[in-house]
């Protein structure tokens, strides 16, 4: 097939140079016919993961993803130089995993920023970097606990060390003054123009509530260039019950995705929840923030109001937590299905709020970093969708080599997901790492970073995608997770034309160079969000 009719936002049919221009060119002017010059489409490509107001925001924060402490502490230094006094420092990516001296303190910040108070978060999302005049300002001092789910590390005189991880993270980072929902409508907007370049049409927002509202506002002013699946937070779950709100709720736009609820905390500050202790900490076997029995219990409220679940998992201990408490409630949803029939049958309508469960939760496991054996196929066999970020391996693998060791066999296991036949749908959890999927497409079928190492074989290279199962996790995988497989994913017939156009084919140019593919142009039902300077 070398040529497509669009209209109406669809794809009206394929087919070759000679039948779609027997057949259309009557209808369109010269202006509607497009001569892509032997170019490659592919369809849409969806962020199955991505944290799209902190994104938005990490694009005008300090870059601190470097590789030493003092290089990430000049940034911050040349920042504040450009900082009114007590304007807050913002910063976003450092790792103490690839620094030599391993964490930072308050006191590495206080001498470069007297005046200003300074919250730097980590690649992972789930630790924070203050210093004193932020903690003062936060009330936080050797008198303060840690809160349930998060950690206020101590230095050796007993004092906060400046470090903050998971849940006491908040413990600062609500005394930053909220931006106004005006920035951040700008800010998500200016994201989004950033995301077409990269060729996506779509994403899966795990923020909150204001990126919500602000993707309503742009939505309402037919600005919002890209489909959003929006998770509801845990903490809104009664509220969005309250509402009526349901997954699949709203448009092709903008739709209600599931209940994001955090089993976890992450590898890169030591906090995901682990069977066996990190390796060179005995006593540290991570965080589990839930456990399989109280997952249950929010799951229940869940389903019974018709919203999926999406469970961020990262550890072995979490990821078989989850997986307990979701074979118990699709054993519960057997029931409310049982219970539907035996009341359409008498007649009742008692049932009516229960009908078409099974079919239509698509419930989601967030990351799947690390997986027992033993649990490897129960994702495929109960219906649980893998959400995975490729690019994470690529990043992660040394700091997995070290603290999880030989259980890594098992880390990143896209390959053998696919294998046990689970859905599989791949995405970035941007800012954490570029949402740049050509990146992620690299990683997943190379197992290899863009410098080239681990090797030619690539980490783990058993685990190794071929181009076309990565494709299908960001495209037809994604819109099965979003309940849309009947009209996107696809360059099929009766589809969005949501579109790629590139130069080179991912298919048969060489796998070293998938990182560097950039589209030309990019389509969202029928209309160019994106189109390089010198397309035409």
């Amino acid at each position: 097939m070398s040529a497509m009719a669009i209209g109406s936002g669809r794809i009206l049919a394929l087919g070759t140079d000679q039948v779609i221009l027997a057949k259309y060119k009557e209808r369109t002017t010269k202006q509607e016919i497009i001569n892509l010059r032997g170019k490659t489409i592919i369809p849409g490509l969806v962020d199955g993961h991505i944290h799209l107001k902190q994104y938005a925001f990490a694009l005008r924060k300090i870059d601190c993803e470097t590789k030493t402490k003092s290089e990430c502490l000049r940034r911050v230094a040349e920042k504040v130089r450009n900082s009114k006094p007590g304007e807050w420092i913002l910063g976003h990516g450092w790792n103490q995993n690839d620094w030599i001296d391993g964490f930072g303190s308050k006191e590495d910040l206080d001498q470069i920023a007297p005046q200003n108070p300074v919250y730097l978060t980590a690649k992972s999302l789930h630790a924070g970097w203050v210093n004193s005049l932020a903690l003062r300002i936060a009330n936080v001092d050797s008198d303060t606990p840690s809160p349930p789910g998060g950690n206020i590390l101590l230095n050796a005189l007993g004092e906060p060390s400046g470090i903050l991880t998971e849940n006491a993270m908040q413990l600062v980072s609500h005394s930053i003054p909220v931006p106004s929902p005006e920035s951040i409508v700008s800010a998500i907007e200016k994201a989004i123009h950033t995301l077409s370049r990269f060729g996506i049409t779509g994403v899966h927002d795990f923020d909150r509530r204001d990126s919500f509202v602000a993707l309503q506002k742009l939505h309402e002013e037919k600005h919002l260039n890209i489909r959003v699946i929006k998770s509801i937070p845990a903490e809104n779950l009664d509220h969005a019950i309250a509402l009526g709100l349901r997954t699949g709720f709203g448009d092709d736009f903008l739709r209600i995705g599931s209940l994001k609820i955090f089993a976890d905390g992450a590898l890169g500050p030591h906090t995901a929840a682990m069977l066996r202790p990190y390796e060179g900490e005995s006593e540290n076997r991570g965080v589990l923030l839930l456990d399989a029995e109280q997952l249950y219990e929010i799951g229940v409220k869940a389903i019974e109001n018709s919203i999926s679940l999406a469970v961020h998992a990262i550890g072995d201990l979490a990821n078989h937590e989850v997986l307990k408490a979701y074979i118990q409630l699709r054993r519960y949803e057997e029931q409310m299905q049982l219970k539907e029939k035996s009341f359409h049958i008498n007649g009742s309508d008692t049932g009516r709020r229960y009908r078409g469960i099974l079919s239509q939760l698509r419930h989601r496991i967030e990351h799947v970093q690390l997986i027992h054996s033993d649990d490897a196929s129960l994702l495929s066999r109960f219906g649980i969708i893998a959400s995975m970020q490729p690019i994470h391996a690529t990043s992660d693998m040394l700091m997995a080599d070290m603290y999880w060791g030989e259980r890594t066999r098992l880390a990143y296991a896209w390959r053998t997901q696919l294998e046990h036949n689970a859905h599989l749908v791949f995405g970035s959890d941007a800012p954490v790492d570029s949402p740049n999927p050509f990146w992620g497409i690299h990683a997943a079928v190379t197992r290899r970073r863009q410098d080239g190492t681990p090797g030619v074989d690539g980490w783990i290279n058993e685990q190794r995608l071929s181009v076309f199962q990565t494709l299908r996790a960001y495209t037809s995988g994604a819109a099965f997770a979003a309940g849309m497989e009947n009209r996107t994913g696809k360059l099929r017939p009766g589809f969005y034309a949501d579109l790629v156009v590139l130069d080179v084919d991912p298919f048969t140019c060489n796998v070293d160079d998938l990182w560097r593919i950039m589209p030309r142009g990019t389509m969202l039902e029928g209309k160019w969000t994106f189109l390089a300077d010198d397309f035409f």
